[in-house]
């Protein structure tokens, strides 16, 4: 039998399952998955407000802040939309073209997070290692370069991964994607051939970014730790310390959860599929959602801003409220009139 009778030649539209196993139960795994998003839009969107109209925020610290709120509000809403059409709409069709663009925009984005998180422990590194020489240091041109380097970085590297399935993978087993997103290795899986080099370059592309800047965040914290601890004064390493817990919570949650997902969809055959589905349609929307709710705790500046943003939201929503009841007080006593 001739392969082109047992598999299909490059499908124009994918199906994608959802959460295998959970069919029956997706719609009310919807409802978390769209509380999340709700909360990670308002979050971030919040974040990005506050740090432009406040020039207090216009430093290095926050202007990455705001860049990984920008990449988190796009990580999210590439996948938000379809996740929410295949659990509540019943929609599992996705264009061919489309899941390939979808699979991009998230390892692009995700490639770019890692970045970012990277500069802001190298802008703590020098904040507390050098901090005479912080100013000149990371300037906003700097700040803007590293921004743009990184979100290229990724786009570069993320790239290879679409060309190699559009250009090598002609023929395919079924097109019926296991997953309720376009991942790359759930893409490469469904191939009828040699998909050797595509999981290859998969690899390659992860630990570059990954491994890269994972290394160089864990070699900044032992230097800013060593600088820390060699302080005199007890208040002034704590003080040090806690310029640096948000990031270091949002640095952790980011890679144990990425790698978890990454060595699962590989190595993890032991685990049942649905498992695996939902912890990675999971794991993508929890920095989103977990990033300004951590930074808002632990950044004084950004509490503050809130909580001043909320106060005058109250004080506006009770003026229009008073305005409303005076005009209708004002015209039921017209009528009696």
């Amino acid at each position: 039998m001739s392969l082109s009778n047992i598999t299909v030649f490059m499908p124009s539209v994918l199906t994608l399952l959802g959460i295998p196993g959970l069919e029956s139960v997706q719609h009310w795994i919807g409802i978390p998955f769209c509380a999340m998003y709700l909360i990670a839009m308002i979050g971030n969107a919040l974040l990005l407000v506050i740090i432009r109209s406040e020039r207090s925020l216009h430093q290095p610290m926050y202007i990455f802040l705001a860049m990984l709120g920008a990449t988190d509000i796009v990580l999210a809403t590439s996948i938000m939309p379809k996740i929410l059409g295949v659990f509540w709409f019943h929609l599992p069709d996705i264009n061919f073209d489309c899941c390939l663009f979808q699979m991009w925009l998230i390892h692009t984005f995700q490639c770019t997070e890692s970045g970012i998180l990277l500069a802001m422990a190298l802008d703590r590194y020098v904040a507390i290692c050098y901090p005479l020489r912080h100013a000149t240091i990371f300037t906003t041109q700097l700040v803007t370069q590293i921004g743009a380097a990184v979100t290229l970085r990724a786009a570069i590297l993320v790239t290879p991964c679409l060309v190699l399935i559009k250009c090598r993978l002609k023929f395919y087993h079924t097109t019926v994607i296991s997953h309720s997103y376009c991942e790359h290795m759930a893409i490469v899986k469904l191939a009828a051939g040699n998909v050797r080099v595509n999981k290859i370059y998969g690899l390659f592309a992860a630990f570059t970014v990954a491994g890269f800047d994972l290394i160089f965040t864990i070699f900044s914290y032992i230097q800013i730790f060593i600088t820390v601890f060699n302080l005199p004064q007890k208040e002034a390493r704590l003080k040090a310390f806690n310029t640096c817990i948000a990031h270091i919570c949002v640095s952790l949650q980011f890679y144990l959860l990425t790698f978890f997902s990454f060595f699962t969809h590989r190595f993890g055959s032991h685990i049942p599929p649905s498992i695996h589905i939902l912890f990675s349609s999971f794991y993508l929307l929890v920095p989103p959602f977990l990033n300004p709710l951590v930074y808002g705790v632990k950044t004084k500046q950004i509490r503050i801003n809130v909580l001043k943003r909320c106060c005058s939201l109250y004080t506006a929503l009770s003026s229009l409220r008073s305005i409303i009841i005076f005009q209708n007080k004002t015209r039921t006593s017209t009528h009696i009139i």
